[in-house]
């Protein structure tokens, strides 16, 4: 059977979620998300964060809270601005367009914002009222190319969007993987104090579902509830999600699944980078994107999944490998057994 390096969410849960499932099976608890595991498990991210100001609010999915925040954020004229990598602009079937909301698109060679980027597009929609009104920045951490934003750029991107009355929304779909990444000098509470809202990713990060949305402008927190049972996303046995988040965030084992699928990827890459293997973007999570001879590419899958991920030339592709919190040492040995056998 072939190994999955495809994507981190091939698996299904860390046993402690499964436990907790089973252990607290037979309790009769509130639904809707007032069950005794959401509310504690709200609190223990309220902890993590150091802001007893923000709101958390659980849903099932990444595309999900993306639709929910955008749609209940903007007003019917205003858009949001994205790199042209963002999870908004390919992979969510057109689901913010579909609320009413354009996305304007900035290229960036690593998935990046910065506020050089955003300053042509907010000079060229000035023309009110003609124009959609740019109002919302949609960011990742880690970004769909596997980078990450050290602590001065957020910084420097937050200082704008107050500055120039943007809203900045970071999509923590891989945000474990973000923050303890070797390289990163963000922590979750320098996230929650520059964002006005940002989400935890649980589903690519040991959960069976859900994100955890956390809304740190307080004017952004009013009927947001609203928004979440119109769109579908409030759970009659909200259950589900607090039990997940409560493990997770119990002794920061998502920060340790996180960490973990960090150190996988990073194995592989060290063992090609000692081949001489290049890399369509450096990245130290989770995601590497080596670029292979078309001949090693069909050799490899014959054991793996993976995606081809872009054609380079005529001989070459750069593939994407994802680990995950519970991608083990025998799959990373055989890869790596691989690599230096055919190169």
């Amino acid at each position: 059977m072939k190994f999955s390096f495809k994507n981190d969410y091939s698996e299904g849960c860390h046993p402690n979620i499964l436990q907790a499932l089973l252990q607290y099976n037979l309790d009769q608890q509130a639904g809707y998300g007032e069950d005794e595991y959401s509310l504690k498990a709200k609190a223990l991210i309220k902890e993590k964060i150091n802001n007893a100001g923000s709101e958390v609010f659980l849903v099932s999915g990444g595309t999900q809270a993306n639709l929910i925040v955008i749609s209940s954020v903007l007003k019917p004229y205003q858009c949001a601005v994205s790199a042209s990598s963002g999870h908004i602009l390919n992979n969510e079937t057109g689901a913010i367009e579909a609320t009413g909301h354009k996305i304007l698109n900035i290229d960036t060679p690593d998935g990046k914002l910065r506020p050089s980027d955003i300053i042509p597009v907010l000079e060229n929609h000035k023309n009110a009222p003609h124009q959609v009104m740019p109002k919302l920045v949609y960011i990742s951490n880690s970004t769909e190319l596997g980078t990450i934003y050290q602590a001065k750029e957020l910084e420097e991107l937050s200082a704008f969007c107050k500055q120039n009355r943007l809203y900045l929304f970071m999509d923590g779909a891989r945000l474990g993987h973000g923050l303890t990444s070797a390289i990163s000098d963000l922590t979750l509470e320098k996230v929650a104090a520059l964002t006005d809202i940002f989400y935890l990713g649980g589903t690519k990060n040991g959960a069976l579902i859900g994100e955890a949305i956390v809304i740190n402008t307080i004017s952004l927190q009013e009927d947001f509830a609203f928004n979440i049972k119109q769109k579908g996303a409030l759970m009659a046995k909200g259950r589900l999600l607090g039990i997940q988040f409560m493990e997770l965030m119990k002794n920061d084992l998502y920060f340790d699944l996180a960490r973990h699928a960090n150190q996988q990827a990073m194995k592989i890459k060290n063992a090609l980078k000692e081949k001489g293997v290049e890399f369509l973007s450096d990245t130290y999570t989770n995601q590497i994107f080596p670029i292979l001879s078309n001949g090693l590419i069909q050799k490899l899958s014959e054991s793996f999944e993976f995606y081809v991920w872009k054609k380079i030339d005529e001989e070459s592709s750069a593939i994407r490998l994802i680990t995950s919190w519970s991608t083990g040492d025998d799959a990373i040995t055989r890869f790596i057994e691989i690599i230096r056998t055919e190169l």
